[in-house]
């Protein structure tokens, strides 16, 4: 028989990784864990703040009404495996991370969630295939919007498929098609700071039509692309008014 280990355990273990949300959620959603790094990230200072609500409170609606609905496939039974994700905390710059999230089962019934969502860090730029990859990862910035087969990746780095795609998540913690929709992503939340129509942008990221870029980019970013306009909008207007705001 396997050990069992306490979330009050696990939640300890996971305060001393900065990098690293780690929660617990009873069957309605509501926190009963939270390392320390979701309790910063959220503006707050004590666990206390964070336990016994739910994402709907702790998020703007937007973002809590998306992870709300996540969360709600989870205790459905769903398992989700490192989902790339952009987090957008209410105290912190919008962040690349990786998101695990799975069902907490007892006597045959789910009873609740546990997950994880680690940030993206930086290259192993000491991997022997390191600069094989960078052939790629340069040929992926530059032709992101395009339909861009594996085998053609592979053949820049001199691999075979599976040796790029073994390599390139040892290397970058992606694989090369989650680099690309990472790269489109980026690309769309810069355009949408601009005036080009939902549809024109999702098109110049390389998405076949307006449906698939919008449900690319809510499965992504938590929020619609005209909802992420509406709050990059409202947060410029509110970084002009403090700009000229005279001192009292």
């Amino acid at each position: 028989m396997g050990v069992k280990i306490p979330a009050d355990e696990l939640q300890a273990l996971f305060d001393a990784l900065p990098d690293v949300v780690f929660f617990v959620k009873d069957d309605a959603g509501r926190y009963t864990h939270a390392n320390l790094t979701l309790v910063r990230r959220l503006g707050l200072k004590h666990r206390s703040e964070v336990i016994g609500h739910s994402v709907t409170e702790l998020f703007p609606a937007i973002l809590g009404g998306s992870y709300a609905t996540q969360d709600l496939g989870v205790l459905q039974g769903e398992v989700i495996e490192n989902q790339l994700e952009v987090h957008i905390f209410p105290n912190r710059e919008p962040g690349w991370c990786l998101t695990c999230k799975r069902p907490l089962w007892s006597r045959s019934k789910v009873r609740g969630v546990v997950g994880i969502s680690r940030d993206l860090g930086k290259p192993d730029g000491r991997h022997p295939t390191y600069l094989r990859l960078r052939r790629v990862l340069a040929y992926l910035q530059e032709h992101y919007a395009d339909s861009v087969r594996v085998h053609t990746l592979a053949e820049l780095a001199d691999l075979s498929v599976a040796q790029l795609e073994r390599h390139f998540r040892r290397v970058f913690q992606l694989t090369p098609q989650q680099v690309q929709t990472k790269l489109r992503i980026e690309a769309a939340m810069r355009l949408l700071h601009g005036t080009d129509s939902v549809a024109a942008i999702g098109l110049a990221c390389g998405f076949a039509d307006q449906s698939a870029f919008a449900r690319q980019f809510k499965a992504t970013v938590g929020m619609s692309p005209r909802d992420y306009r509406g709050m990059a909008s409202l947060q410029t207007r509110k970084m002009q008014e403090a700009a000229i705001k005279p001192a009292s």
